[in-house]
């Protein structure tokens, strides 16, 4: 007798009589039970109050939901992740502070001011590791699982609520390392919108007494990645088209208004909470500039934001290729992968201590502007004013940074560099510092680092166009002045556009500064930096799911290629495991023995392999363990005929590709409609399966041919 068919025999219901095979009543059965249920309703004061409040309630329920429930739990979706983000920024905003304060404290002795300034990231970044990986695995972005999500993949346990508080206890202590691991909150946090936005599906199902849907949760989950990025910069509408962008192959406008409506009541609540906590007057952009609105730009300047776009989409290529290499390069060398297999701490420990080193102030972190936060650094780069006509008033640094912001661009001053010198710097030593903290095993985003380099590109090359053209590109008539910040938001937008594949950058960088001004070429030099970028980089989402080898179909990366040529018939599974309509206990048995897959295709006979249609695993393991073994002992009296056409419920075949489809045609299927497995038929016949393993490899050979 087969394995499988003990595992089935040992899952039978216990009540069953082995010997007479009928159904044993317990002592005391129903009537014991009905005694309990009338005891228990018999003391429960004012039945009749109480039937009448559920009616009360039931029919408030039904005036509420009469407009759509999933209005109400979009709203708090929004304001719960609103709520989050605001705590967790000012208890972020604290723990720095503290930090400042400490390495202020300790005076001039420069072993204990370099103690602290090390110390304190180390342990929090060490403490972050340990407490995240202690309670869950999933301790990554969040982006690249999330995408994966929504393309029908199952990630057991990524969305379970129960990883939502270590979550957020870990990405806290990361960002409170501040500047040091120069890492941001936007992955972690659309983690953490899709892991409410589940558990409030689970809730909303309870509530309206309707089974779970996964086309319902999917759309709980497309509103929640909008959700993440809008709560996390204030903006909505940039929040929705760059979630879109970067998780979604083929977006259902249906799901559209739920994004923004989520994403507006976000961004509102967040907003406005700073009102309320008397950190603004009104409602504002996060990092509002001062930029000059009446003359922007010269028209002769779109020729150097074209050269910003490229720029940053070279930079990109780079950037892309190097984060993969070492990525892979430290899952591969057996120092490293041991310490990230058993050791995380230790890893996490010897990585910030390096980090935390270089941009000691008294050091190189004097040339890097070290002391600002994430926000200031951001806030610095987009000063609306010139710096290098300021330097030859600037005062040295003696007050902590913070205290006067528009004194924060004073950071990037050194008596022994220029401005230039500082930010060229910046470029090169955070190029590799970012790439290398992208490896740390803790909760953490990559989004701002990104932003913030791209703007400090834009910066620079907008300090040397105002140095080589001091009244601007017209000398005569009037001057006007280049203005830097205005490539600053350029870079920022085309850097990070660039590295993720997204053009809604540049209204993410439009309504995070509210300035529109530079919107037109700031649009260009994102579509120059994403033609370079996307035609020789994956992504930086798409790259980190290569070196996780998680079930993500690659794209076809050109119409050039050779995907209409090659025919499903090349690489379809040909061994599939399929059952007769007629067939019996035996059979099935086979099957299931042979494959674990989740369904099976059911033809018409075993000489005849026309598809009529599919069965489930679960439907299969239900006739087995109502129908007698062959080697079954006497006494078991279950029933002993019986086919599986007469016992399951055949599902109906929706869709069925033929031998002659082509790859690009069923690439499009597979991720259009989410697809996992579909079979392959010739006049009716079945001949074959293409589940996404066969897609995949068959992308890969085309790509890459031997």
């Amino acid at each position: 007798m087969s394995s499988f068919a003990n595992s089935v025999r040992q899952r039978r219901p216990r009540w069953e009589d082995r010997r007479g095979g009928a159904e044993t009543p317990r002592p005391g059965g129903l009537q014991e039970e009905e005694r309990v249920l009338v005891s228990e309703q018999s003391w429960r004061p004012c039945p009749e109050a109480r039937r009448r409040l559920r009616g009360c309630l039931e029919r408030v329920k039904r005036q509420l939901f009469r407009v759509g429930e999933d209005w109400y739990f979009l709203f708090v979706l929004g304001v719960l992740m609103a709520t989050i983000s605001f705590m967790m920024d000012i208890l972020v905003s604290r723990l720095y502070q503290a930090h400042l304060w400490l390495y202020q404290e300790v005076g001039d002795i420069l072993v204990l001011k370099y103690l602290s300034w090390s110390m304190y990231p180390t342990a929090l970044a060490a403490f972050s590791t340990g407490f995240s990986q202690s309670i869950t695995p999933h301790w990554s972005s969040g982006i690249p699982e999330l995408k994966t999500i929504l393309t029908g993949v199952v990630l057991e346990d990524y969305l379970a609520i129960q990883n939502f508080g270590a979550k957020v206890v870990g990405l806290t202590c990361t960002l409170a390392c501040g500047s040091t691991v120069f890492l941001g909150k936007v992955g972690p946090f659309v983690h953490l919108s899709a892991m409410a936005a589940a558990y409030l599906g689970k809730m909303r199902t309870s509530v309206t007494k309707e089974y779970e849907n996964k086309f319902k949760q999917n759309e709980m989950l497309v509103a929640a990645q909008a959700v993440g990025v809008a709560t996390v910069f204030g903006a909505p509408i940039s929040g929705v088209l760059f979630s879109i962008e970067v998780m979604s192959s083929h977006f259902a406008v249906r799901d559209y208004w739920r994004g923004f409506f989520a994403a507006t009541c976000g961004a509102f609540m967040f907003r406005l909470l700073a009102v309320f906590n008397s950190e603004q007057e009104t409602i504002a952009a996060v990092f509002k500039s001062e930029l000059k609105i009446d003359f922007p730009f010269d028209l002769l300047e779109t020729f150097f934001f074209v050269i910003l776009g490229a720029v940053c989409g070279l930079l990109g290529c780079a950037f892309l290729f190097c984060q993969r290499w070492l990525l892979a390069a430290v899952r591969e060398n057996r120092l490293t992968a041991k310490l990230l297999a058993t050791d995380k701490p230790i890893y996490t420990v010897l990585v910030v201590l390096l980090l935390a080193s270089i941009t000691f102030p008294p050091g190189l972190g004097r040339l890097m502007a070290s002391r600002l936060t994430m926000k200031d650094y951001l806030t610095s780069l987009f000063d609306n004013r010139t710096w290098g006509m300021l330097v030859s008033n600037a005062s040295s640094v003696a007050d902590p940074p913070g205290v006067d912001p528009r004194g924060l661009w004073q950071e990037w001053c050194h008596p022994s560099a220029t401005i230039f010198g500082t930010l060229a710097f910046f470029l090169l030593m955070k190029f590799w510092m970012l790439i290398l903290a992208t490896t740390l095993p803790l909760p953490a985003g990559y989004f701002m680092p990104i932003f913030i380099y791209g703007a400090a590109i834009g910066r620079l090359l907008g300090e040397t166009v105002a140095l080589l053209f001091p009244r601007g590109l017209h000398p005569k008539g009037d001057p006007r002045p280049v203005i830097p910040g205005g490539y600053a938001l350029a870079g920022a937008a085309a850097f990070s556009g660039s590295v993720t594949h997204t053009i809604s950058t540049t209204l993410l960088v439009c309504e995070t500064t509210g300035h529109l001004g530079h919107l037109l070429p700031v649009v260009l030099a994102v579509l120059v930096a994403n033609a370079i970028t996307q035609k020789h980089q994956p992504s930086f989402y798409d790259g980190t799911i290569i070196v996780k080898k998680l079930p993500f179909l690659p794209r076809i990366r050109s119409r050039h290629m050779a995907s209409y040529q090659v025919v499903v018939e090349e690489f379809m599974e040909r061994r599939v495991v399929a059952l007769a309509k007629g067939g019996g206990f035996e059979e099935v048995l086979v099957a299931l023995d042979a494959s674990a897959d989740a369904e099976y295709p059911v033809v018409e006979s075993a000489g005849s392999p026309t598809l009529v249609g599919t069965v489930s695993r679960a439907q299969l393991v239900a006739f087995l363990q109502s129908h007698k073994h062959p080697q079954a002992p006497p006494g078991e009296k279950l029933a002993t005929t019986g086919i599986l056409g007469d016992n399951c419920t055949i599902e109906p075949i929706m869709l069925q590709l033929s031998p002659w489809t082509s790859l690009h045609q069923a690439h499009h299927l597979f991720e259009l409609l989410k697809l996992q497995r579909i079979f392959v038929t010739r006049f009716g016949e079945l001949v074959g399966a293409v589940s996404r393993a066969e897609l995949r490899r068959a992308i890969e050979e085309l790509a890459n041919p031997k």
